[in-house]
Parts: structure tokens; sequence; C-alpha cells
């Protein structure tokens, strides 16, 4: 059976993805994980559904936006849990739903298991 699904489109959060950090500038990455992401997948968690979200109709994406919206989501939870339950969909640019996933998470989770913070310090 066919788990239930959470949709949530990036356009509800902001038409224009900025940067990777909440000081660089508005509607930013780590924001967006915080308010949008992070929330929604600990709900889809406990209640055993599909986090889905939908990166279609923005100006675009920076790939820092993209990295930290979705790689916090390996320092929070626990990382075999977070495919089952994130579907990232995107007609416009499909090429992001494998850098996302087949990428970008692996990424992340060898910098925790390596033990560098999630955010890196100046």
């Amino acid at each position: 059976m066919k788990m239930q699904e959470i949709l949530i489109k990036v356009t509800d959060f902001t038409e224009y993805p900025d940067v990777r950090y909440i000081e660089q500038d508005v509607d930013s990455g780590e924001q967006y994980y915080y308010e949008v992401i992070k929330p929604n997948f600990a709900k889809a968690l406990s209640e055993n559904k599909v986090l889905v979200v939908d990166l279609d109709n923005t100006a675009g994406y920076a790939s820092s936006f993209l990295d930290e919206a979705f790689g916090n989501l390996v320092y929070d939870f626990d990382f075999d849990k977070i495919r089952p339950h994130l579907k990232i969909i995107s007609t416009q640019e499909p090429d992001w739903i494998e850098i996302i996933l087949g990428e970008m998470l692996d990424l992340w989770n060898a910098k925790k298991i390596a033990g560098k913070p999630r955010k890196e310090t100046k």
C-alpha cells in the first residue's frame, strides 16, 4: 500500500529562492529548511507519510539553496528514514531530483559521519 503524502511547494515560501544562509539574505535555503522542510518532514515521519516537495515554478535555484534546504535533514533525522519519506518532484528541472536524493544527502551524511558541524564557521 502506498504511503499518503504531504505536498509542499517552494513557491508557497518564495518565487525567488536565494542563497544558502539566513544571514546572507532573505529566502535562504537555511530559512526554508527550518521554517518549512524540517517541520513538515517531522510531521511526515510521525504520521508515516511521504513529504513531497515540488520545486517547479520558481525563478530558479542556486545549488547552495537546495543543498542547505535538504542537506540539513541528515543532521536532524535518521539517515535511513530520509529517502523513504522524502520525494522531490520537478518537471522543469528533473536533474535536481537526482542531485538532491542521489548526491547531496550522501555528501551531508559523510560530513556528519566525519564529525563536521552542519554549518561552517568563519
